[in-house]
């Protein structure tokens, strides 16, 4: 009998303590909401590096076209062009990646830009051999608009002759294959050009750096009529002439442009020859380390391919000698460094040590280098253009050009042109380079980026079918160290043609569709405040960590931002039509020490206030059972009288 009254305590003050922690935690979780607002940052974690195909297929036709030469010289008519925001770091990530949206209603990838690929493809729904990537595969079911490309004698068929198939090998090892299909492809909010249909590849199986890789897949910006600059330029939309800008050393992102641009006027060009070979080519001639030309042959740079630019490849390859002289030439004009070993045992990379961490100062310490081209003009590339970060050693740095094995080819790869605008003016066969912040780029070319205006009608209906895909901001974010940022809270607006009165019975429903549509939990959908006016209502609606979370994974929150600027929330008629936006991405809140460590100084007061229960409960059982041990005579038996001890 006496167990149960202090087992009842023991679970009152368990709850009440229980209780206060979590209370404690939510009023720590109420963000304030009038913080800054950061722009997301999703880095990856791999370090994929795509390099040339070992070979294309040539064979697929399935666009009816006019000849090469007859393609090239086009309407003059200024056509509209897709400006869109490129995403990632180069040498975190191995690649960088642009948005773009197949299907209806369109469904969203992350795909590698690629100027030695020829066709375009995404994991698609039936594929089991496909690794797990940024976005969901793509479901041809779900699009009204999906067709497959069946089978002609121009076209590699399946073994059921019934769907044309592509295949593609590469030169680390890894491959790509599946069928293909023919859907709309939208460019995002800054896109001049609107939705066009295309052909393009659905996965069905990948192997080695494209299984492991987080991007979805590639978008092939090569010649070949699969191409997508191919494919855009042939039905007359665009001008046959693409552009990259690829961010710098500190600041990850950049740009594309999918048709013709006005060149900056000190836009130093190159000739390319279509007919040279299959890749992208510049007929370079010299390389000069600190004004000095390399003592090389002009012939050195034309082995096999000539001297490719691929924006899939990371780094830069040079024939065995052109890399010899070059790493001599660089290592001469290092008098104040130290030469040191890389940060990988596996690789031989040539690294210095002791120069400053800024790596706007390098060229104090670095040696400039200038590309010099066949009609003479000079291409100064900066030190980050052929560096890049020793992950183990402060202010180190290693080569980023190394020796293309026994292969007479010269590939170029991204790191050649960071902080560079590259036009690729196909129509014209010259490749241009503009040196400039890629990161500022629509402002330094005087190119307004505003997007389109948000509908005003007050009946549009409440599906994103119609609507032209919007993207986040493009801005690539200004940050002092490398790192995924740490999203406490989304916060967006919803107006909806509803009466406040007739929606107010009805907001637990409407929290439960937003919670299912944006794949959380109820618990996480906060009703921030509301507006009403006339027949229309204006809901702040917030979007909380989890309860067990103290922020929000990236992943979460990019897939959050992607539907809310999409409008990929569809609601049942009866909450009529509605506009989403206004998003915006806060950090989780600076918390006090106190702060931080509640749940371990709250666990660990109920852990001692338990403990010493315990204990006490232990003690008053073990008092009673000695009690009851103890002999006791009758109250009316003698007992013997007690000797008195001496004082």
């Amino acid at each position: 009998m006496a167990r149960a009254p202090f087992a009842t305590v023991l679970m009152i003050l368990l709850s009440f303590a229980v209780e206060s922690c979590l209370s404690i935690l939510h009023q720590n979780l109420m963000i304030n909401t009038n913080n800054t607002p950061l722009i997301l940052n999703h880095r990856l974690d791999t370090t994929t590096t795509m390099f040339m195909p070992l070979y294309f297929y040539d064979n697929n036709k399935f666009i009816n076209s006019a000849s090469k030469h007859a393609r090239r010289h086009l309407q003059t008519r200024r056509h509209p062009n897709a400006r869109m925001p490129l995403h990632d770091d180069l040498l975190i990530n191995g690649y960088y990646t642009t948005r773009l949206w197949i299907g209806t209603p369109p469904q969203r990838f992350a795909l590698i830009v690629d100027t030695g690929s020829t066709v375009t493809y995404v994991p698609c729904a039936t594929c089991d051999q496909c690794g797990k990537h940024q976005d969901p595969k793509f479901q041809p079911e779900l699009s009204s608009t999906y067709q497959p490309v069946k089978c002609n004698i121009d076209c590699s068929c399946d073994n059921d002759r019934v769907q044309c198939v592509y295949e593609r090998q590469y030169a680390e090892m890894s491959s790509s294959s599946g069928v293909l299909g023919e859907d709309i492809v939208s460019f995002g909010n800054q896109s001049e050009l609107p939705p066009q249909r295309a052909v393009f590849g659905c996965e069905n199986m990948e192997t080695g750096d494209l299984y492991s890789q987080h991007a979805d897949g590639i978008m092939g910006l090569g010649h070949g009529d699969l191409s997508i600059v191919d494919q855009l330029v042939d039905k007359g939309v665009i001008s046959d002439s693409f552009s990259l800008c690829y961010g710098g050393m500190d600041v990850g992102g950049g740009a594309m442009v999918l048709g013709g641009i006005i060149p900056p006027s000190d836009m130093v060009f190159a000739r390319s020859d279509a007919d040279r070979s299959p890749y992208y080519n510049i007929d370079l001639k010299e390389i000069h380390v600190a004004g000095k030309a390399l003592p090389l042959s002009p012939k050195v740079f034309d082995g096999k391919h000539g001297t490719v630019l691929d924006s899939g490849t990371t780094y830069a390859y040079l024939p065995e000698s052109a890399f010899a002289a070059f790493k001599d030439a660089i290592t001469k004009e290092l008098h104040s460094l130290k030469q040191i070993k890389g940060p990988d045992p596996n690789y031989h990379d040539v690294c210095f040590s002791g120069s400053s961490s800024d790596s706007s100062q390098l060229s104090k310490t670095f040696p400039s280098v200038d590309m010099v081209f066949g009609n003479g003009q000079k291409l100064s590339m900066s030190p980050e253009n052929y560096l890049f970060r020793h992950s183990k050693v402060r202010g180190a740095y290693c080569l980023g050009i190394f020796q293309n094995g026994k292969d007479p080819t010269t590939l170029l790869g991204g790191i050649v042109v960071r902080n560079t605008l590259v036009t690729y003016d196909r129509e014209h066969e010259k490749i241009g380079f503009w040196k400039t912040n890629c990161s500022e780029l629509w402002e330094r070319l005087h190119i307004s980026t505003s997007p389109p205006p948000l509908p005003t009608s007050s009946n549009t209906t409440n599906t994103s079918t119609d609507m032209a895909p919007r993207l986040a901001p493009s801005e690539p974010p200004k940050y002092d160290t490398p790192g995924a940022i740490k999203i406490g809270l989304i916060t967006f607006y919803m107006s909806l043609s509803v009466k406040y009165s007739d929606l107010k019975p009805h907001i637990s429903e409407l929290t439960e569709f937003i919670a299912k549509e944006l794949a959380v939990n109820v618990s996480q959908v906060h009703l921030m405040n509301f507006t009403s006016k006339g027949n229309d209502s204006l809901i702040r609606w917030a979007i909380f960590p989890a309860e067990s979370d103290e922020y929000i994974a990236n992943a979460t929150a990019m897939d959050i931002i992607a539907k809310l600027n999409e409008s990929r929330v569809h609601l049942p008629d009866s909450f009529g039509s509605y506009k989403l936006f206004e998003w915006n991405i806060e950090p989780p809140p600076k918390r006090t020490w106190w702060q931080q460590h509640l749940v371990i100084i709250v666990s660990t007061s109920v852990v001692m206030i338990v403990l010493g229960l315990l204990a006490s409960g232990l003690w008053f059982l073990w008092r009673r059972r000695e009690q009851s041990l103890v002999s006791y005579k009758p109250v009316d038996s003698a007992v013997p009288e007690q000797e008195l001890q001496p004082i």
